[in-house]
């Protein structure tokens, strides 16, 4: 049994971050358990430009962090304390990535420069390129290793250990990944970073090596906030990645094709009365990446079409960029697109043409992965991209029903409806900063006595031991497929009542079978992926069950429609199936919250959303608060 103040699980850019700045308060009985350092969504993707959210800093541009706050909560179901920390923090966070070398541009007299993203009316955001999630987690590496934090690589979390009450946790138990041992580590504090459900769905722009760990969160007993608020949109799938900005705003053709990649055909022809309002929208699609229900109609129809030809047509679809057609005609185009493309000097002939001017390290990114866009077409899917919702924590990022235990990053539910792009990424700083804090203020003692956890770890690690005297029968490959494969049909951005009972149905008759299963037999690389099925599926009922309830209580909003019978029409040459149900708006003042009941089933309710605080506080008031610590009882979470 090892032991340790603070046990960090997963490696992505909050969890280095927690580390670091845990060992910067001193708090040094530290250590980073995960599956590998490169294995985390935060190294292993991007888009054209991908966005860091912060408080505006340049220029004359007013701005606050009550202003950000109000803004990071304007789509509905967020919790305004949370956002108002979100942004409080944001310029801190900021800076400190800006200190360990992450290279964000700033002009000549120091001022980093911002633009607006999606849901953004100031221009606080800012970028590295198609990489700056990479760059954060390569720089927090480097601060970990100069720091000398333990970091234990090829270790996958089985599970989370509470208290026999289920108060708190205590420590977690590991899977070995290269030798198939067991490992026990006892923790004062556990802070849990390990991403979102990218193993939950089929259509997936998450890396293929992270499938996340959310599951083990809810099997522990810790409660979630609106796990039915997802973004899906256009990517790449051969080499995973997001095609919004500059790869649409070049205009491409979209192509399908049948599975052989013949029968080569321009499908979103049939849906526009002109080519130039079939290339407007397009166009749209690279502002409004992510697929949104307030953009249908408008240009989310972009991805229901392409959802139609891949998913109910069994056909292939790509983006050509080697050629325009024949018929394309700039003149013919509106104004936005026109001046967009005008302002940019990007009148060339093809849209790689068009692209190597806006973009450039758009393309060299596809060479380097063996796509060369001037040879071949791109082959894409609307593809679950970021999950808003995640386990629910307090102003502190700890947990709201589990001390001790502090989920940051993706697996954090702080986000609601809708979010400024980039903010996921501040929210994980803000996260590491926040929980660090708390513990090296609260949290260093030691609470929590040997022999009660070695019980606790004995009575699991029997259990253990029971599964591996069990042959397992089980292909966890045939398994994952499907999970995966329902999850896309049912829980993407396209639901129905229908579907999603379907799906429910089949999720519980397979978790009983998982669970049913052993241990016994598999090679440590097998046992690895039968217990990722196993979280994964306990956390796909949890997700499924707040879809059910989002589809009963709540309609169409957000990243997902909502199908029925006598909904609204959204296009007049779609099938009578395509109508959706309208939003009920005032539930926008609810944040959905769910978790195990005492019975062991789930539980899902609301909670009204809590306003952004208004801050008048008297400095020396605030200064006393802060001197004498009572700065860390006030958890307004809880009032």
């Amino acid at each position: 049994m090892r032991k340790l103040n603070t046990l960090i699980i997963g490696s992505g850019a909050a969890g280095l971050a927690a580390a670091v700045r845990l060992h910067a308060q001193k708090v040094e009985n530290i250590a980073i358990y995960t599956e590998g350092l490169k294995m985390g969504t935060s190294i292993n993707t991007g888009s054209d430009k991908q966005t860091y959210y912060k408080l505006g800093m340049y220029g004359t541009e007013g701005d606050s962090p009550c202003m950000m706050a109000k803004d990071l909560s304007a789509g509905g179901s967020v919790h305004g304390d949370l956002a108002l920390v979100e942004a409080s923090l944001s310029p801190l966070a900021f800076h400190h990535l800006v200190s360990l070398g992450v290279p964000f541009p700033h002009d000549v007299y120091g001022q980093y420069a911002g633009y607006k993203t999606d849901h953004d009316p100031k221009r606080r955001a800012t970028s590295c390129g198609p990489y700056t999630s990479r760059d954060m987690c390569r720089s927090l590496i480097d601060d970990v290793q100069r720091r000398g934090i333990c970091v234990e690589e090829h270790r996958l979390c089985y599970k989370l250990l509470t208290d026999k009450k289920n108060t708190r946790a205590v420590g977690a138990i590991f899977l070995n990944m290269e030798t198939g041992d067991w490992e026990v580590v006892k923790a004062e504090n556990v802070i849990f970073a390990t991403g979102g459900p990218g193993g939950l769905y089929a259509a997936s722009v998450y890396p293929k090596v992270h499938t996340g760990g959310i599951g083990i969160g809810l099997e522990a007993g810790a409660q979630a906030y609106n796990l039915a608020e997802s973004q899906f949109g256009l990517a790449s799938i051969k080499f995973r990645w997001n095609v919004s900005g500059s790869y649409m705003q070049v205009l491409p053709r979209f192509v399908s094709t049948d599975q052989d990649g013949k029968d080569e055909r321009e499908f979103l022809r049939e849906y526009f009365a002109t080519p130039a309002e079939m290339y407007d929208a397009i166009f749209l699609k690279g502002y409004q990446w992510p697929f949104s229900a307030g953009h249908v109609p408008g240009s989310s129809l972009i991805d229901i079409f392409t959802y139609i030809e891949t998913v109910e047509r069994g056909r292939r679809v790509w983006l050509d960029y080697r050629s325009d057609p024949a018929d394309l005609d700039f003149s013919a185009l509106n104004d936005e697109t026109r001046t967009y493309l005008e302002r940019s000097g990007a009148w060339e002939a093809t849209p790689l043409k068009r692209l190597e001017l806006l973009n450039a390290p758009a393309i060299e990114l596809y060479r380097r992965y063996g796509i060369p866009l001037d040879k071949e077409m791109l082959e894409i899917a609307v593809c679950a991209q970021h999950n808003n919702g995640g386990l629910a924590g307090n102003i502190w990022w700890e947990s709201v029903n589990l001390k001790h235990l502090f989920p940051i990053g993706e697996v954090n539910g702080s986000h609601g409806v809708t979010r400024p792009g980039g903010s996921a990424l501040n929210a994980g700083q803000v996260g590491a900063f926040r929980s660090s804090e708390f513990i090296a203020a609260k949290y260093q003692e030691e609470t929590f006595t040997d022999e009660a956890f070695e019980e606790i770890a004995a009575e699991e690690m029997r259990q253990v031991q029971a599964m591996q005297s069990v042959p397992a029968q089980l292909d966890w490959k045939q398994e994952r497929l499907t999970l995966q494969q329902r999850m896309s049909k049912a829980g993407a951005f396209v639901r129905s009542f229908a579907n999603v009972e379907a799906a429910l149905n089949g999720v519980y008759k397979q978790y009983d079978a998982l669970t049913a299963d052993g241990f016994g037999g598999l090679t440590p690389k097998a046992l690895t992926d039968v217990l990722r099925n196993r979280q994964l599926c306990y956390a796909q009922i949890f997700y499924l069950e707040c879809i059910l309830m989002q589809i009963e209580y709540i309609g169409s909003r957000g990243g997902s429609i909502v199908l029925c019978d006598d909904g609204r029409a959204i296009h007049p040459l779609l099938a009578e199936k395509w109508k959706v149900q309208e939003e009920k708006k005032e539930m926008r003042e609810y944040v959905m919250v769910c978790g195990k009941g005492e019975n062991g089933m789930i539980s899902i309710g609301w909670e009204k959303c809590r306003p952004v605080p208004e801050c008048d506080g008297w400095f020396e008031n605030i200064w006393r608060e802060f001197r004498t610590g009572d700065v860390y009882n006030n958890d307004v979470t809880h009032e």
